[in-house]
């Protein structure tokens, strides 16, 4: 299906994010539209993990912007740090070559003031996205208020005899707006079903936690949606006193779905979700959140290492390596014209239940310093055909281009 004429719910711009000199998150940037599900993956350690956490807001990143639903609701400041500093470098070497050439003093100040000029406009930008970073909630919340009062006023003009109807909706609506936090309509399905839910609490209060810490106090109400939720992920009323225990990994997993459900999110980040469960569970918890994603129009950013998972269930697909997006295309296009050396590799790592085809498999092994030659020209991400975009140099761009020509 194509995606690319649905509005965009998610937009990561240069997402950077440290670990003092620890380059966990790297200069990665992509989208994800309403109703897609976008699949991240790449060997342990390459930074999945860290992406969907600072997305989700548990860290701050370092650099770059995160964009939900049309507001910014993370924001780093250090690229426009370096920006400056690389700024002042620059307009240092260009006085010393003014001096040296015996430049009037008119020419020297013309580069002090750009360099200031420069230096004033960053610090707006630092400025806007500590502001972003901080009020998100607020900014968001007052723009999405005038725009259902729009849409009110525009139903009540067209159809004045149902304008109290219309005036109940939007008192509904502008109470659900005004109750909810932006970031909680992103929700997480952790990666481990037993670390993830507190072994001291009823399936009942897990799932209900989020709906009581926005102050729902209508306990009848809350009970309602937390069966309404187990029943949609395959469980029945009466598993809900039971505890974590009591259950299965699969079922404990559909728990955590449960308690991301109950919010109603726009947008779900599932961290690995079957990877910590049995080769013959993970495809009953694949197929339920399939049929979700249909049945309630679900965007998901599914984050994995098996990419044979991943082309079964996701739209497009990411390759992360070292903290940095290598290759972005269609699950169709990237698994029919791999490109990038390293998705080569990970592809040829998937085993398929033929023994005459595993026989004659032969992995393919990704050395870096072997496979690219950056001493001089760096690398960047490209696109190479529609959609289909790698980290690559001019040498390695025209090669991409012919290989997938011909």
């Amino acid at each position: 299906m194509d995606y690319s004429n649905k509005e965009v719910l998610l937009k990561v711009e240069h997402l950077c994010q440290y670990f003092g000199n620890f380059k966990a998150v790297d200069d990665v940037s992509f989208d994800i539209h309403k109703g897609e599900v976008f699949g991240l993956v790449g060997e342990s350690g390459c930074g999945k993990t860290t992406t969907g956490r600072s997305i989700i807001r548990l860290y701050n990143c370092t650099s770059g912007n995160v964009w939900f639903k049309g507001q910014r609701i993370c924001a780093g400041t250090l690229s426009y740090t370096n920006a400056v500093k690389k700024a002042k470098e620059e307009a240092d070497a260009e006085i010393a070559k003014l001096k040296e050439s015996g430049a009037s003093s008119a020419e020297i100040k013309a580069v002090q003031d750009k360099f200031r000029a420069f230096v004033e406009e960053q610090k707006k930008e630092v400025a806007a996205a500590k502001d972003d970073h901080k009020n998100y909630n607020r900014k968001y919340k007052a723009r999405r208020s005038k725009e259902l009062k729009s849409e009110y006023e525009a139903k009540c003009n067209a159809d004045k005899a149902n304008a109290k109807q219309y005036k109940a909706e939007l008192d509904a609506q502008l109470k659900d707006l005004n109750r909810t936090d932006l970031v909680t309509r992103i929700q997480m399905i952790y990666q481990d079903p037993v670390a993830s839910l507190d072994p001291r609490m009823t399936v009942a209060e897990i799932i209900a936690e989020g709906l009581t810490i926005q102050g729902i106090k209508d306990k009848q109400y809350i009970r309602e949606r937390v069966y309404e939720a187990l029943e949609t992920v395959g469980l029945v009323r009466e598993h809900a006193d039971r505890y974590p225990h009591e259950f299965s990994g699969g079922q404990r997993q559909r728990i955590g779905i449960a308690r991301s459900l109950v919010m109603n999110p726009d947008l779900i980040i599932a961290d690995e979700p079957i990877s910590a469960l049995d080769v013959s569970i993970q495809a009953s918890v694949i197929n339920l959140m399939n049929d979700l994603r249909k049945q309630l129009g679900l965007t998901i950013l599914f984050i994995a290492h098996d990419l044979s998972v991943v082309k079964y269930f996701s739209d497009r697909i990411g390759v992360m390596y070292f903290g940095k997006m290598v290759e972005m295309a269609s699950s169709e296009e990237l698994f029919k014209h791999p490109l990038h050396p390293y998705t080569k590799s990970l592809l040829s790592a998937i085993p398929l239940p033929d023994p005459h085809y595993e026989k004659k498999r032969r992995r393919i092994r990704y050395n870096p310093t072997l496979a690219h030659d950056y001493s001089v020209d760096k690398p960047s991400f490209r696109e190479i055909a529609p959609g289909h975009f790698v980290s690559c140099n001019d040498a390695e761009f025209e090669q991409y281009r012919k290989e997938i020509e011909g």
